[in-house]
Protein backbone atom coordinates (compact mmCIF):
# COMPACT_ATOMS: atom_id res chain seq x y z
CA UNK A 1 0.00 0.00 0.00
CA UNK A 2 1.50 3.36 -0.86
CA UNK A 3 1.96 6.14 2.20
CA UNK A 4 1.29 9.61 2.13
CA UNK A 5 4.78 11.47 0.90
CA UNK A 6 3.72 15.11 1.72
CA UNK A 7 0.97 16.52 3.93
CA UNK A 8 -1.93 18.58 2.69
CA UNK A 9 -2.70 19.83 5.70
CA UNK A 10 0.18 20.45 7.97
CA UNK A 11 -0.45 22.54 11.30
CA UNK A 12 2.96 23.04 12.00
CA UNK A 13 3.90 24.14 8.49
CA UNK A 14 0.27 26.77 9.13
CA UNK A 15 1.71 27.55 12.64
CA UNK A 16 5.06 28.69 10.80
CA UNK A 17 3.74 31.04 7.76
CA UNK A 18 1.21 32.68 10.08
CA UNK A 19 3.60 33.24 13.30
CA UNK A 20 7.08 33.35 11.53
CA UNK A 21 9.90 32.76 13.85
CA UNK A 22 7.78 33.09 16.90
CA UNK A 23 6.05 29.60 16.00
CA UNK A 24 8.86 27.50 17.36
CA UNK A 25 7.55 28.93 20.71
CA UNK A 26 4.36 27.29 21.03
CA UNK A 27 4.56 24.53 23.04
CA UNK A 28 4.95 20.78 21.79
CA UNK A 29 1.65 19.91 23.60
CA UNK A 30 -0.09 23.10 21.98
CA UNK A 31 0.85 21.98 18.16
CA UNK A 32 -0.17 18.11 18.98
CA UNK A 33 -3.58 19.68 20.64
CA UNK A 34 -4.43 21.50 17.70
CA UNK A 35 -3.28 18.22 14.97
CA UNK A 36 -5.65 15.90 17.06
CA UNK A 37 -8.53 19.09 16.93
CA UNK A 38 -7.84 19.35 12.46
CA UNK A 39 -7.65 15.13 12.35
CA UNK A 40 -4.85 15.81 10.68
CA UNK A 41 -3.88 12.14 10.32
CA UNK A 42 -7.39 11.24 8.91
CA UNK A 43 -7.63 14.44 6.79
CA UNK A 44 -4.22 13.91 5.10
CA UNK A 45 -5.43 10.24 5.09
CA UNK A 46 -8.38 10.70 2.90
CA UNK A 47 -6.74 13.74 0.64
CA UNK A 48 -4.36 10.53 -0.31
CA UNK A 49 -6.61 8.15 -0.85
CA UNK A 50 -8.86 10.29 -3.13
CA UNK A 51 -5.70 12.52 -4.63
CA UNK A 52 -6.87 11.55 -8.41
CA UNK A 53 -10.40 12.55 -7.77
CA UNK A 54 -12.03 16.36 -8.83
CA UNK A 55 -15.20 17.24 -8.35
CA UNK A 56 -18.32 15.73 -7.80
CA UNK A 57 -16.13 12.42 -7.63
CA UNK A 58 -14.21 14.02 -4.73
CA UNK A 59 -17.25 14.88 -3.05
CA UNK A 60 -18.41 12.00 -3.36
CA UNK A 61 -15.85 9.93 -2.17
CA UNK A 62 -15.40 12.30 0.85
CA UNK A 63 -19.19 11.43 1.82
CA UNK A 64 -18.23 7.55 1.12
CA UNK A 65 -15.05 8.19 3.61
CA UNK A 66 -17.09 9.80 6.58
CA UNK A 67 -20.21 6.99 6.28
CA UNK A 68 -22.41 9.71 5.59
CA UNK A 69 -25.75 8.99 3.49
CA UNK A 70 -28.18 12.13 1.98
CA UNK A 71 -31.76 11.36 1.54
CA UNK A 72 -33.26 14.22 -0.64
CA UNK A 73 -36.86 15.55 -0.66
CA UNK A 74 -38.06 17.82 -3.49
CA UNK A 75 -35.73 16.73 -5.93
CA UNK A 76 -38.40 17.47 -8.60
CA UNK A 77 -37.86 21.25 -7.87
CA UNK A 78 -34.30 21.19 -8.91
CA UNK A 79 -34.34 22.93 -12.45
CA UNK A 80 -33.82 20.75 -15.07
CA UNK A 81 -30.07 20.62 -16.07
CA UNK A 82 -30.72 21.45 -20.08
CA UNK A 83 -32.93 24.08 -19.84
CA UNK A 84 -30.37 26.67 -20.80
CA UNK A 85 -30.40 29.14 -17.69
CA UNK A 86 -28.21 29.71 -14.30
CA UNK A 87 -29.83 29.15 -10.93
CA UNK A 88 -28.18 30.86 -7.57
CA UNK A 89 -28.98 28.13 -5.00
CA UNK A 90 -28.97 28.79 -0.98
CA UNK A 91 -28.84 27.06 1.87
CA UNK A 92 -28.82 27.37 5.64
CA UNK A 93 -25.74 26.04 7.07
CA UNK A 94 -26.20 23.95 10.38
CA UNK A 95 -22.85 22.29 9.86
CA UNK A 96 -19.81 23.96 8.41
CA UNK A 97 -18.68 21.24 6.05
CA UNK A 98 -20.38 17.89 6.32
CA UNK A 99 -23.76 20.36 4.81
CA UNK A 100 -21.37 21.83 2.02
CA UNK A 101 -19.80 18.59 0.82
CA UNK A 102 -23.50 17.09 0.74
CA UNK A 103 -25.15 19.88 -1.03
CA UNK A 104 -21.75 19.76 -3.70
CA UNK A 105 -22.60 16.33 -4.56
CA UNK A 106 -26.44 16.39 -5.18
CA UNK A 107 -25.76 19.22 -7.09
CA UNK A 108 -22.72 18.10 -8.93
CA UNK A 109 -24.84 14.71 -9.91
CA UNK A 110 -27.80 16.99 -10.99
CA UNK A 111 -25.85 19.44 -13.61
CA UNK A 112 -22.59 17.45 -14.43
CA UNK A 113 -20.42 19.76 -11.96
CA UNK A 114 -21.41 22.95 -13.54
CA UNK A 115 -21.89 24.82 -9.86
CA UNK A 116 -18.85 26.28 -8.60
CA UNK A 117 -19.05 27.21 -4.47
CA UNK A 118 -18.68 31.31 -3.28
CA UNK A 119 -15.66 30.25 -0.40
CA UNK A 120 -12.86 31.40 1.06
CA UNK A 121 -8.88 30.90 0.48
CA UNK A 122 -8.79 27.97 2.72
CA UNK A 123 -10.53 25.06 0.67
CA UNK A 124 -9.06 26.37 -2.01
CA UNK A 125 -5.99 24.47 -0.95
CA UNK A 126 -7.96 21.48 -1.26
CA UNK A 127 -6.98 19.96 -4.75
CA UNK A 128 -9.79 18.01 -4.94
CA UNK A 129 -12.51 20.97 -4.29
CA UNK A 130 -10.16 23.70 -5.83
CA UNK A 131 -12.05 23.04 -9.67
CA UNK A 132 -15.69 23.65 -8.09
CA UNK A 133 -14.39 27.28 -6.11
CA UNK A 134 -13.96 30.39 -8.13
CA UNK A 135 -10.75 30.95 -9.65
CA UNK A 136 -9.71 34.23 -8.47
CA UNK A 137 -6.30 35.49 -8.83
CA UNK A 138 -5.69 31.50 -8.72
CA UNK A 139 -1.98 32.08 -10.33
CA UNK A 140 -0.95 35.50 -8.33
CA UNK A 141 0.29 36.24 -4.93
CA UNK A 142 -2.66 38.78 -4.24
CA UNK A 143 -5.41 37.94 -1.83
CA UNK A 144 -8.91 36.57 -3.50
CA UNK A 145 -11.08 38.92 -2.32
CA UNK A 146 -14.67 38.02 -1.94
CA UNK A 147 -16.12 40.46 -3.66
CA UNK A 148 -14.10 39.94 -6.69
CA UNK A 149 -14.97 36.13 -5.96
CA UNK A 150 -18.88 37.20 -5.96
CA UNK A 151 -18.30 38.75 -9.26
CA UNK A 152 -16.76 36.23 -11.01
CA UNK A 153 -19.07 33.64 -9.91
CA UNK A 154 -22.28 35.11 -10.99
CA UNK A 155 -20.76 36.53 -14.44
CA UNK A 156 -19.51 32.77 -14.90
CA UNK A 157 -21.34 30.04 -16.71
CA UNK A 158 -22.18 28.03 -14.02
CA UNK A 159 -24.98 27.57 -11.27
CA UNK A 160 -23.50 29.11 -7.58
CA UNK A 161 -24.27 27.37 -4.40
CA UNK A 162 -24.25 29.89 -1.74
CA UNK A 163 -24.52 29.89 2.52
CA UNK A 164 -25.70 33.48 2.60
CA UNK A 165 -25.05 33.43 6.45
CA UNK A 166 -21.65 32.96 5.81
CA UNK A 167 -21.03 31.16 9.03
CA UNK A 168 -22.28 28.20 10.23
CA UNK A 169 -25.51 28.57 12.62
CA UNK A 170 -25.49 29.14 16.26
CA UNK A 171 -27.72 27.78 19.24
CA UNK A 172 -29.31 30.99 20.42
CA UNK A 173 -32.49 30.96 23.08
CA UNK A 174 -32.19 27.02 22.72
CA UNK A 175 -33.09 27.54 19.00
CA UNK A 176 -30.26 26.50 16.37
CA UNK A 177 -30.46 28.87 12.95
CA UNK A 178 -28.45 30.82 10.48
CA UNK A 179 -27.31 34.04 11.87
CA UNK A 180 -28.88 36.87 9.49
CA UNK A 181 -28.27 36.28 5.62
CA UNK A 182 -26.53 38.99 3.91
CA UNK A 183 -28.09 40.62 0.79
CA UNK A 184 -25.25 39.29 -1.77
CA UNK A 185 -27.46 36.47 -3.26
CA UNK A 186 -30.50 38.76 -3.78
CA UNK A 187 -28.61 42.06 -5.60
CA UNK A 188 -26.57 39.64 -7.56
CA UNK A 189 -29.47 36.88 -8.56
CA UNK A 190 -31.38 40.08 -9.56
CA UNK A 191 -28.81 41.83 -11.50
CA UNK A 192 -27.62 38.15 -13.18
CA UNK A 193 -31.46 37.61 -13.42
CA UNK A 194 -31.24 33.65 -12.07
CA UNK A 195 -33.84 32.55 -9.83
CA UNK A 196 -33.02 31.28 -6.58
CA UNK A 197 -33.53 27.81 -5.37
CA UNK A 198 -34.07 27.68 -1.67
CA UNK A 199 -32.59 24.41 0.21
CA UNK A 200 -33.10 23.06 3.79
CA UNK A 201 -30.22 21.12 5.29
CA UNK A 202 -31.25 19.44 8.87
CA UNK A 203 -28.06 18.49 10.92
CA UNK A 204 -26.51 20.02 13.79
CA UNK A 205 -23.39 20.12 15.75
CA UNK A 206 -22.43 19.58 18.99
CA UNK A 207 -23.49 21.27 22.29
CA UNK A 208 -19.72 21.78 22.91
CA UNK A 209 -19.53 23.58 19.47
CA UNK A 210 -23.06 25.99 20.21
CA UNK A 211 -21.05 26.63 23.92
CA UNK A 212 -17.95 27.72 22.56
CA UNK A 213 -19.22 29.74 19.24
CA UNK A 214 -21.48 31.37 21.72
CA UNK A 215 -18.98 32.52 24.00
CA UNK A 216 -16.41 33.67 21.13
CA UNK A 217 -18.93 35.50 19.31
CA UNK A 218 -19.28 37.49 22.62
CA UNK A 219 -15.87 37.60 23.92
CA UNK A 220 -13.26 37.50 21.47
CA UNK A 221 -15.49 38.67 18.39
CA UNK A 222 -11.98 39.35 16.20
CA UNK A 223 -11.13 35.50 16.17
CA UNK A 224 -14.09 32.42 15.10
CA UNK A 225 -12.51 29.93 17.74
CA UNK A 226 -15.33 27.71 16.77
CA UNK A 227 -14.11 27.69 13.19
CA UNK A 228 -11.09 25.49 14.37
CA UNK A 229 -13.33 23.06 15.68
CA UNK A 230 -15.29 22.60 12.28
CA UNK A 231 -13.24 19.58 11.76
CA UNK A 232 -13.74 17.83 14.58
CA UNK A 233 -17.61 18.33 14.42
CA UNK A 234 -17.41 16.94 10.61
CA UNK A 235 -16.40 13.75 12.02
CA UNK A 236 -18.31 13.54 15.69
CA UNK A 237 -20.70 13.25 12.35
CA UNK A 238 -19.62 9.79 10.60
CA UNK A 239 -22.21 7.66 9.78
CA UNK A 240 -24.90 10.36 10.37
CA UNK A 241 -27.67 10.58 7.41
CA UNK A 242 -28.83 14.02 6.83
CA UNK A 243 -32.16 15.24 5.58
CA UNK A 244 -32.16 18.06 2.45
CA UNK A 245 -35.61 19.45 1.27
CA UNK A 246 -35.38 21.46 -1.89
CA UNK A 247 -38.20 24.29 -2.33
CA UNK A 248 -39.24 25.44 -5.64
CA UNK A 249 -37.35 27.96 -7.71
CA UNK A 250 -38.33 31.58 -6.31
CA UNK A 251 -38.56 33.81 -10.02
CA UNK A 252 -35.66 36.54 -9.16
CA UNK A 253 -38.35 39.18 -10.36
CA UNK A 254 -40.13 38.54 -6.91
CA UNK A 255 -37.29 40.71 -5.20
CA UNK A 256 -38.41 43.73 -6.18
CA UNK A 257 -38.64 47.16 -4.71
CA UNK A 258 -41.40 46.56 -2.11
CA UNK A 259 -38.48 45.54 0.14
CA UNK A 260 -34.66 46.02 0.32
CA UNK A 261 -32.75 43.47 -0.74
CA UNK A 262 -31.46 42.53 3.10
CA UNK A 263 -35.14 42.34 3.97
CA UNK A 264 -35.95 39.83 0.89
CA UNK A 265 -32.59 37.64 2.21
CA UNK A 266 -34.29 37.43 5.29
CA UNK A 267 -37.43 36.41 3.73
CA UNK A 268 -36.02 33.45 1.86
CA UNK A 269 -33.82 32.74 4.85
CA UNK A 270 -37.73 32.38 6.44
CA UNK A 271 -39.02 29.89 3.73
CA UNK A 272 -35.65 28.19 3.76
CA UNK A 273 -36.93 27.27 7.43
CA UNK A 274 -40.39 26.81 6.20
CA UNK A 275 -39.31 23.73 4.06
CA UNK A 276 -38.24 21.55 7.36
Amino acid sequence: METITEKTVDIEKVLRSKMGPKARWVPGFAVNWLKRIAHEDQVNDFLWQARNLTGTPWLLACLDFLKVKIEVSGAENLPPKDDGRLYTFVSNHPLGGIDGVALGSVLGQQYDGRFRYLVNDLLMNLPGLAPLCIPINKTGKQSRSFPAIVEAGFQGDTHILMFPAGLCSRRRDGVIRDLPWKKTFITKSVETRRDVVPIHFDGHNSNFFYRLSNFSDKYIKKVNVAMLFLADEMFKNTGQTFHVTIGRPIPWQTFDKSKTPAEWAETVKEQVYKLK
